[in-house]
């Protein structure tokens, strides 16, 4: 099995499609100037305490109040919370917690109103992105992730991931944990540390501890609301979480990234450095390995089975209702269509699986399977979806089928939903409702480039269109692309993209910055 990671750099966006066996399985876009991230650290403002909800609305910044629920304050809240107030006063010098004078922790069913009170600065943690009209969902139980594993503060604690199952190995990591961890900071060990050397786990927990150090020094004289730590961009964030002996080849379009990915591996994956790639192609690094064609296929309203079934997804407020069609597959009896059903609700289960995760669909969630009349079908069907989820990172419960044969399911939602419009404008129109002859799309091309090289002298340029543009232009012997450097004696580099529509052209100059026409 290949498992390739394609992260595509552009100018405001850096773009990771995860493949396994060239099957789109995740889709990473992160936004240059980010905003709220799950994981950063802030120091906010309580604006007021609601009690009817047993929760505090916080200022971290953002144009809606924060929420933050009692349940997710965190046995430790108090010591938290002196820690904070004494490192921005300055009574507190060093983030070493070796003398550190434990408070009592808070109790489970507490009362908001009892421990906070409004305008106390408070250390929280984004738990999720602010989603729609809400605003980021906190958590003042702050840690900080690692490769191998995650530091939790203000605790003598150390958990091990039940996905480590070798007793041998779990008792190896506690007591080498046990041993170097500092003195009132836990760990929670990751799956990734099975089997990792000693060197390796000390040099994981010296890089969480500049990372806590970085924190501290920020609190100091800050005022609320500030951010003190910033979780990792989401390239390195994928290769931190998902990054494993599986993985075969990285391949980057921008160079000074591949490079920052090379060095990034050299210090936590050394044996991993040599997959990765620098990708030079003309064509668009995402078309290159079939990603832009799998994201039309997946992003969409239906989606197509390749057996011929067929789903149709719709999201509402509340809700994500899928509903399974058998499409062209039949049947040719009684047994042969509960047979026929099983196969097509397998089949769309373990799709479903897969566009879950890379739409980051979470929610409530409701799939119509085709319906099954036999109790040990509807099990399998059952299983079959359990098994097709085991992978997904986030929270999720999948109940058994209901009496109508709808199978409901819940997915931790910490992030707003990936979306992509799938649909193009019409090619003759663009959307307007006005025709325009497409014949002249060619003298609207030449007609900028006749600008851009006789008046702004430009050379160098790439035009990038839709690749049926693009064989038009470079066709036979004496192209127009050929017939375009006779008339101005510099070369046009053309590019197909998959991802522009039919009609719609882009052009760029030497430096690689689109020119604006």
């Amino acid at each position: 099995m290949s498992v390739d990671l394609i992260i595509r750099a552009t100018e405001g966006e850096v773009a990771i499609a995860l493949m396994r066996d060239k099957l789109l399985m995740e889709l990473h876009r992160e936004r240059t100037e980010r905003g709220f991230t799950v994981g950063d650290i802030y120091l906010a403002k309580v604006r007021k305490v609601a009690p009817g909800l047993n929760a505090a609305f916080v200022d971290v910044g953002h144009e809606k109040d924060a929420f933050l629920h009692y349940f997710d304050l965190g046995p430790q809240y108090r010591n938290s919370y002196k820690f904070a107030k004494g490192a921005v006063s300055g009574s507190i010098t060093s983030p070493l917690l070796d003398s550190w004078n434990p408070e009592a922790d808070i109790t489970k069913d507490g009362k908001m109103a009892d421990v906070i009170s409004a305008s106390q600065s408070i250390l929280v943690q984004i738990a999720k992105e602010p989603i729609s009209t809400k605003g980021p969902r906190l958590s003042a139980e702050v840690t900080i992730a690692g490769r191998y594993m995650v530091l939790v503060p203000f605790i003598n604690k150390v958990s091990i991931s039940s996905r480590i199952t070798d007793e041998v190995e779990r008792k190896r990591l506690k007591e080498l944990m046990h041993a170097i961890r500092p003195k009132n900071f836990g760990m929670i060990i990751r799956t990734n540390a099975e089997g990792k050397r000693t060197e390796d786990l000390e040099a994981d927990l010296k890089n969480l501890m500049s990372r806590w150090d970085v924190m501290f020094h920020n609190l100091k004289n800050a005022i609320a609301p500030k951010r003190l730590l910033g979780e990792i961009d989401r390239t390195s964030a994928v290769l931190r979480d998902v990054l494993n002996k599986d993985f075969t080849n990285i391949h980057v379009n921008d160079e000074l990234l591949t490079e920052e990915i090379y060095q990034t591996l050299e210090k936590t994956a050394p044996e991993k450095k040599g997959i990765v790639k620098h990708y030079k192609g003309k064509l668009d690094i995402f078309d290159n390995f079939g990603v832009n064609k799998q994201i039309k296929q997946a992003f969409g309203k239906q989606v197509v089975l390749p057996s011929g079934a067929y789903l149709v997804i719709e999201k509402t407020e509340a809700m994500h209702v899928i509903d399974v069609n058998s499409g062209g597959r039949k049947g040719s009896g009684a047994k042969d269509q509960e047979h026929n059903a099983l196969d097509t609700n397998v089949e769309a289960a373990k799709e479903i699986a897969r566009l879950l995760r890379l739409r980051d669909m979470g929610g409530i969630i409701c799939v119509d399977f085709i319906d099954l009349y036999e109790p040990e079908n509807r099990r399998i069907l059952h299983k079959e979806l359990k098994d097709a989820m085991a992978d997904d990172k986030a929270k999720h419960n999948v109940l058994p089928p209901s009496r109508f044969g709808v199978i409901e399911m819940t997915r931790q939602r910490v992030r707003p939903e990936t979306e992509i419009d799938t649909s193009e404008s019409c090619p003759t129109c663009g959307g307007t409702g006005e025709v325009s002859a497409p014949v002249l799309i060619i003298d609207e091309i030449e007609n900028a480039l006749n600008y851009l090289h006789t008046e702004k002298d430009m050379s160098g340029i790439t035009l990038k269109v839709h690749p049926f543009i693009a064989a038009y232009l470079t066709k036979g012997l004496w192209s127009i692309q050929r017939k375009w450097w006779w008339r101005w004696r510099k070369n046009v580099t053309i590019v197909g993209e998959g991802a522009s529509q039919y009609l719609d052209f882009h052009m760029f100059d030497a430096d690689g910055k689109e020119i604006p026409l």
